[in-house]
């Protein structure tokens, strides 16, 4: 019966390492290659191939250290306001300007002019960008709020909704506000990050 599934595993362990190849985040790249290894490890323990067995073995090794330490690092993030004209943010949008297109199809950079715009650096890298449109009544309607793909992994969100909820409080913001979200992966983003679904607009409150 076991040797009749087994090459099921086989067929599934290859997939789950396509899907690793092709996965956006690193947490994301580990996982998949994981479920891959133990996938052939199975395969291996059924058939007696220990070359298979053995090799995965220290592949599910090296994976399962290396997702650990990607949860348990402690990564800095940090909150950097500006203006809009600056050479850095530019070239930041010029660089991500297809996939930037594809998740805020209205957003030009001239908007950027008199907003709340920031940028999320991540280890000293820039993450994400930021801007708002505020309104006197305290809502942040949001023109782009971009995440590189690397860097979708949820902890971005939390940082600049949670941890940076006082800055956002010292700007007047008591809303914000997506008045149309293009993208269904953005929008189940959102919900995960507390905003709601309110006369066709996604809201959180501060």
């Amino acid at each position: 019966m076991l040797q009749q599934i087994a090459p099921y595993f086989g067929f599934l362990a290859s997939l789950f390492l396509i899907i690793a190849l092709l996965v956006n985040t690193d947490a994301n790249f580990r996982i998949f290659s994981i479920l891959g290894t133990v996938s052939f490890i199975i395969y291996g323990i059924i058939f007696a191939v220990w070359p298979v067995l053995l090799t995965n073995s220290i592949l599910f090794v090296i994976n399962s250290y290396y997702l650990v330490r990607l949860y348990l690092h402690p990564e800095d993030f940090e909150l950097i306001e500006f203006k809009g004209e600056e050479k850095l943010t530019r070239k930041f949008l010029a660089f991500y300007d297809k996939d930037i297109n594809a998740y805020f199809p209205e957003f030009r950079s001239e908007e950027l002019a008199g907003n709340l715009n920031f940028v999320v650096l991540r280890d000293l890298v820039i993450a994400n960008i930021f801007s708002a449109e505020l309104t006197p009544t305290g809502d942040a309607t949001v023109r782009i709020n971009y995440t590189a793909k690397k860097y979708r992994d949820n902890k971005i969100g939390k940082f600049i909704f949670e941890k940076e909820k006082v800055f956002l409080l010292s700007k007047g913001v008591k809303r914000i506000v997506y008045n149309r979200v293009f993208n269904k992966s953005h929008a189940k983003f959102l919900e995960r990050n507390g905003f709601t679904l309110t006369d066709e607009k996604m809201i959180r409150i501060i």
